[in-house]
């Protein structure tokens, strides 16, 4: 395995983002170093396309992002979605019936390639902050909703069970009807179609360009990443990892609010230059 891999592949939130959300300066330089010595750093996130603008903006028009647990692929240079694995209508429905009989209360949104639309009760129900989702571009019934477009990832959120007990009830409910995954964002159960996941977005990518799992370097903090941490040729939990993340990571870095990603950018770059005796 080479000392510097052609990928770095690194999750967004808790990993290459510092615990107030921002992208360090340190973490910009290191993207820029890594793509000028022609390796590629590949965003692989549970956000959607949608909330990418910021990044582009620091970093500018950086290739590619792989969105929504791997349910978009996005190109930063042009600003759209080039690939989507939406979720078809009848498993949404289906899926939502059974959560709706086994969980009453649960309420549901949407996230499509130009945005999320919820039901008024997915609104209602404060977010971490105590604040109501406020960025959604169209609010009803769930079944209108889907009259618009497909989703990439179906939304639940529970207004009185616990975030633990709603995502092991919400998956004995759904089975494999949905891919079900749990991101880090309190009180959400995320699904995408099934199969739909991060690792298989970034395997079909790199197989598409002749790219091995030897050559990358995947970074994760969540049991979402744990399938392209397992992947990949190396495999990095960054120190505030989940313990799920760390146990199946073969290798450790620094914290996110360290810049744990740019660290092992960085000494990957200086090793690749460092003169041979």
């Amino acid at each position: 395995m080479s000392s510097c891999p052609r990928v770095f592949a690194t999750d967004f939130d808790g990993t290459l983002l510092r615990s107030d959300h921002t992208l360090s300066a340190r973490s910009v330089a290191a993207i820029s170093a890594a793509e000028s010595a022609g390796c590629l750093v590949v965003v692989v996130t549970a956000r959607p396309p949608r909330w990418m603008d910021e990044f582009r903006a620091q970093v500018g028009a950086h290739g590619l992002v792989i969105c929504g647990n791997g349910s978009f692929v996005y190109d930063a240079h042009g600003g759209t979605v080039v690939e989507e694995h939406p979720i078809d209508r009848a498993t949404v429905l289906e899926v939502v019936g059974l959560l709706r009989a086994a969980l009453p209360g649960t309420a549901f949104a949407l996230e499509g390639r130009s945005g999320m639309a919820a039901e008024d009760a997915f609104v209602a129900i404060p977010g971490p902050s105590g604040e109501p989702v406020r960025d959604t571009r169209r609010v009803g019934p769930l079944e209108t909703l889907l009259d618009e477009e497909l989703p990439g990832k179906l939304l639940a959120r529970h207004p009185a069970t616990a975030l633990d007990e709603f995502l092991v009830r919400a998956a004995e409910v759904v089975g494999d009807r949905v891919q079900l995954a749990y991101s880090g964002a309190p009180g959400l159960a995320e699904m995408t179609a099934r199969g739909v996941t991060k690792a298989v977005a970034l395997q079909r990518w790199c197989a598409e360009h002749g790219i091995q799992a030897g050559d990358v370097w995947a970074f994760g903090d969540m049991p979402n990443d744990i399938p392209m941490l397992a992947w990949a040729g190396r495999g990095y939990a960054v120190g505030n990892a989940h313990p799920q993340a760390v146990a199946a990571a073969s290798h450790r870095c620094g914290r996110n609010d360290e810049d744990g990603v740019a660290q092992v950018i960085e000494e990957a770059l200086r090793q690749r230059t460092a003169p041979t005796r």
